[in-house]
């Protein structure tokens, strides 16, 4: 394909394409340093997951859990677009090196709130950042790797998770019990310095600049930049209608809706919604896969601790399995034996994620082992490892090299956008059977949560998650 064989030859050097593998002597530092950048958004994900049930409890907003997560991802909307955009026209440095910044200076808002909507505010400034930052890194991939290459670096991102995963939990328990919650939020931003003095020396020399290297490629699309705001607000302002729950709030509800829906189909490839063949339905898998396995996964500490009794560190923990099994998953999909049953392995990977939903509300019943969650978990986490490092490796072989900035925003869009939709709806339901009623102060079944809103979050996002599953079959133009 005539776009394909031009890009590597844009980007790819032809004395790099004879080395190695991803940590051979030219890529090595390279690799090194980007992994390095993935696992400190890997640690800063698991430990605050741990976290936070504590911290809504304390800050007295236990109905608004939800919005604490999706205000990363509704804010981040808004940094993909304009990570995309700064990274085609003037490389991805910049939006890195903002990026990361942005993120540290969200987690001392948020370690320092003294109420619930600050802290969100914290969360809103981190998902900024990392909006900017996960594009980048994509444009990265896409430049200075050879195609046969790019499967092995995504299932490094895969694997930078999987220590945070097994630390994250432990070590942010063991903060929250003995130290505060804060002490989570605070400490994480002495990791951003190792990050930026590996990474940023070897973007700056191997994938800096515009396509082509070309002086000026333009200002950026203004009517992207108001689509990207449009999707932001409107994101913003469904969230804010799911979680007030009355009747004045369907007038936001509304008005986010009509901000939202337009944004999203001048962003996203034409015929995502429909699950086009080929690039629409790869960013669509990508926002179904995402968005169902966040929104459950978001509720299962608060599930452990308010209905079983766990402490936030056995909580955690439960989770703690999924990284390496997740690595495991993004190695098996980056075997060159396996790209022609790429789309099987996708397929299965969507029915282990709706198998995992669907079991983890069975520790809802006392006679059910917890540890059943930390199992069910580790299958889940597998079968999301085939499938987000495929649909970014589709991503980049289905985008010619000026449109790969554009084309890893519509992907990261479809991911937050989807999580931020499907937690308003989830934690509506939520709050709407009692979730948020006695939570902030209750540890047991008995006095806490009612299992019946923890069902109203798991089995739908499984619906979501089989949906999916049809939609592997159509990543392929025939």
């Amino acid at each position: 394909m005539s776009a394909l064989e031009s890009r590597d030859a844009a980007v790819v050097d032809p004395a790099v394409e004879q080395d190695g593998g991803v940590l051979s002597r030219s890529h090595r530092a390279l690799s090194v340093g980007i992994v390095s950048v993935v696992l400190l958004i890997a640690f800063e994900a698991t430990a605050v997951g741990t976290a936070m049930p504590v911290a809504a409890r304390e800050l007295d907003g236990v109905a608004l859990y939800a919005f604490a997560f999706s205000g990363y991802f509704t804010t981040s909307l808004l940094g993909m677009v304009l990570s995309g955009q700064w990274s085609d026209r003037k490389g991805p440095l910049g939006s890195l090196t903002t990026g990361i910044g942005a993120f540290a200076a969200g987690l001392v808002v948020a370690g320092t709130a003294q109420s619930m909507w600050v802290f969100i505010l914290g969360r809103a400034v981190q998902g900024f950042g990392g909006g900017l930052v996960i594009v980048a890194l994509y444009v990265v991939v896409g430049r200075a790797y050879p195609e046969r290459l790019r499967p092995a670096i995504m299932a490094a991102f895969a694997a930078g998770w999987v220590v945070p995963s097994i630390v994250g939990p432990l070590a942010a328990g063991a903060v929250t019990e003995h130290l505060g919650w804060r002490w989570v939020f605070l400490g994480i931003p002495a990791l951003v310095v190792f990050p930026l003095a590996l990474a940023l020396p070897q973007i700056r020399r191997r994938a800096s600049g515009p396509v082509g290297g070309e002086p000026g490629s333009g200002s950026f699309d203004r009517r992207r930049i108001r689509l990207a705001l449009g999707i932001a607000l409107g994101a913003g302002l469904l969230q804010y209608a799911a979680q007030d729950l009355r009747p004045l709030s369907v007038l936001p509800g509304l008005a986010g809706a009509a901000l939202l829906v337009p944004a999203v189909l001048g962003l996203l490839p034409r015929g995502t919604y429909r699950a086009a063949r080929g690039l629409p339905s790869v960013v669509l898998l990508r926002g179904l896969s995402a968005g169902s396995f966040i929104a459950a996964e978001s509720f299962v500490p608060l599930m452990l601790v308010t209905q079983r009794g766990l402490s936030p560190t056995l909580a955690g923990f439960s989770l703690a399995a999924g990284g390496g099994t997740w690595a495991l998953g993004s190695w098996v999909q980056s075997r060159s034996r396996v790209e022609p049953y790429r789309e099987r392995l996708m397929t299965c990977g969507m029915v282990l994620v709706a198998a995992a939903i669907l079991t983890a509300p069975g520790v809802l019943a006392h006679s059910v082992p917890v540890w059943i969650v930390a199992v069910a978990w580790g299958f889940g986490c597998f079968g999301m490892g085939l499938v987000i490092s495929s649909t970014s490796v589709l991503l980049l072989q289905l985008s010619a090299p000026e449109e790969a900035g554009a084309n890893s925003a519509a992907l990261q869009i479809s991911d937050a956008l989807s999580n931020v939709v499907l937690l308003a709806g989830t934690g509506a339901a939520f709050a709407a059977l009692g979730g948020g009623t006695a939570a902030a102060t209750a540890a047991t079944a008995t006095d806490g949560t009612r299992p019946a809103a923890f069902l109203a979050v798991f089995l739908p996002m499984a619906a979501v998650a089989l949906v999916g599953a049809w939609v592997t079959r159509r990543l392929r133009e025939r």
